[in-house]
């Protein structure tokens, strides 16, 4: 506890910007459902209408993944669906029936109904920054829902560097075909042309953040979206890899916020200050998040107007 409020004293302190010009994000250092519906209400919007629940059902083979016995209280809560896409990438979430089982092994219909959003096609959603991405390809299932909560396990990630609730609303929402549109920076819409040639890392880094934006403004224009990172099992690794390096780190707790870019940005402050010690080390996450330019993608999902990577830290009790 002594650890986490020194860090956290240390990220107040070092922005020079005014309290007006900041976002705040919640934190808690609990990992419970309690917490998650204490952080949920901490945010004082309420989930309306139709609510999607984004989540990572998570790559059969892992563990890392938010489970159900965690998450399931918030989502009856808000009385939300669980929502996800097909991948891009082959696996055992690459088509309907081995998705469907994924999630029925890893109990997420144990505790709330759940909806592959591109299971009936796909269309486009318009996106405000088309430098590589001209538009945001999604589930067609997604026009069914008025809100979303996009409830992240934020981690490493092999290609992002890490993986919070900008890349689980980027490719996390998008359909298959739309996720091969943000990995290669617009170049094909086509899993089938995903892997032919060498993407320039920013510019996918870059697209992400582009596809967060269209997907924010799209609930928005709704009844809302609001975004939380649980920071537990610390991995490198993303909940899509199928055998993730074991974390080298503790858990640090829950964080949420209606600004995306502040609450991965504070995400990442957290990992980058942590008093690392033999047993309970964050070096390898942050030599994952460098060696892959992580930080570009809050940078850009900054510049083009998606939110402030300048916030106020508040510890909830």
């Amino acid at each position: 506890m002594k650890k986490l409020a020194l860090i956290i004293a240390v990220i107040l302190i070092s922005s020079a910007v005014s309290a007006q010009e900041k976002a705040t994000v919640y934190m808690t250092t609990d990992i419970t459902p309690e917490a998650l519906v204490g952080i949920y209400e901490a945010l004082g919007v309420k989930a309306e209408g139709n609510v999607a629940v984004k989540i990572s059902t998570g790559e059969p083979g892992g563990h890392n993944f938010l489970q159900p016995a965690l998450i399931g209280k918030l989502v009856k809560h808000v009385n939300g669906t669980i929502v996800e896409c097909n991948t891009a990438y082959g696996g055992k979430r690459a088509t309907f029936e081995q998705h469907w089982q994924t999630v029925r092994d890893h109990g997420f219909l144990d505790i709330a109904k759940v909806d592959l959003m591109d299971e009936e096609g796909e269309f486009s959603i318009p996106v405000k920054d088309s430098t590589h991405i001209k538009c945001d390809i999604v589930g067609t299932h997604m026009k069914n829902y008025d809100f979303m909560v996009n409830l992240a396990h934020f981690k490493g990630h092999t290609m992002g560097g890490f993986g919070g609730v900008l890349k689980n609303q980027s490719i996390g929402v998008a359909s298959a075909n739309g996720k091969a549109n943000i990995h290669t920076a617009g170049r094909t819409q086509k899993t089938s042309g995903m892997w032919g040639g060498r993407v320039n890392q920013d510019f996918f880094l870059e697209s992400m953040a582009s596809a967060a934006q269209a997907v924010h403004d799209y609930f928005k224009a709704k009844k809302g979206i609001i975004y939380i990172n649980v920071m537990n099992n610390l991995s490198v690794d993303c909940d899509c890899d199928s055998h993730p390096h074991d974390p080298e780190m503790k858990d640090i707790g829950i964080l949420a916020s209606t600004d995306p870019v502040a609450l991965d940005q504070a995400c990442i402050d957290l990992v980058f200050n942590y008093p690392s010690k033999e047993g309970d080390n964050a070096a390898a996450l942050i030599e994952r998040i460098n060696s892959r330019h992580g930080v570009h993608t809050v940078e850009h999902a900054e510049k083009i107007g998606l939110g402030t990577r300048q916030y106020n830290l508040v510890k909830l009790k």
